[in-house]
């Protein structure tokens, strides 16, 4: 389902030539603009010029890598999901609009037809027109709107039933980075915790390390002091002989 809605997007940002993307790029992984180019069997320049039409408009995004032996960059490219399906939900609606206002028209004016030529106007138009077409000479008849406000009242149950679609797909995809964003929490979380304890066993050896010294520096100084005191008796009792 994701792909046929993925379809419809591209068709109307770009036309229908240029659908068979949606087979060959990824919406999870990024993909190679030249091994994009090769699948769909089209040079790299018609494949840059759908790719930008569709950033445009934020539904793809890219990242680049240079290239290590001929020195100039790659772009590989994937499909924004949500902000696709988004876009799709936006164009939806407002296809949703228009039709609710042409029901509305149809409901609350008169229009009048031309059975010869078969087009149709509202009464003002109709009314410069002194009521007669201009193509045929032919006197326009009141135009029964029963039958069109029907079908389209049908075309708007269609529209809701796509709109339901789409929001399901949305939720899906929510879900989705909901559950990686977790994921990423998770992983920083126990980054940090490993930072930390790392931190706190770097911290112990310095302190253990300067106890060692201090300690090493202390019995140095009381040796010395003893020595002295040592050689302080030595004198005295050489001295009393």
């Amino acid at each position: 389902m994701l792909n046929k809605l993925l379809k419809e997007i591209v068709i109307s940002v770009v036309g229908k030539q240029a659908e068979e993307i949606v087979e060959v790029l990824s919406s999870v992984k990024y993909v190679n603009e030249f091994l994009l180019a090769k699948k769909m069997g089209i040079t790299i320049n018609q494949t840059r010029n759908i790719l930008y039409q569709l950033s445009g408009l934020g539904l793809v995004s890219s990242v680049r890598k240079k290239d290590k032996k001929k020195g100039w960059y790659t772009y590989s490219w994937k499909f924004e999901v949500l902000k696709c399906l988004e876009f799709l939900k936006n164009l939806v609606f407002s296809h949703k609009n228009k039709i609710e206002e042409e029901i509305r028209a149809k409901n609350s004016k008169v229009f009048y037809a031309c059975t010869q030529c078969g087009l149709e106007f509202d009464e003002e138009q109709a009314l410069l027109m002194d009521f007669t077409c201009d193509e045929c000479g032919e006197i326009f008849t009141i135009k029964d709107n029963i039958k069109q406000v029907r079908d389209l009242e049908k075309s708007l149950k269609k529209i809701d039933e796509k709109l339901k679609i789409v929001d399901d797909e949305l939720e899906k995809e929510q879900s989705k980075l909901g559950k990686k964003r977790k994921l990423e929490i998770k992983k920083e979380e126990k980054e940090k915790a490993r930072n930390k304890k790392s931190a706190k066993k770097t911290a112990k050896k310095v302190v253990k390390k300067s106890v060692k010294k201090a300690s090493s520096v202390k019995k140095k100084v009381v040796k010395k002091i003893v020595k002295k005191k040592i050689s302080k008796k030595k004198v005295k009792k050489s001295g009393a002989k």
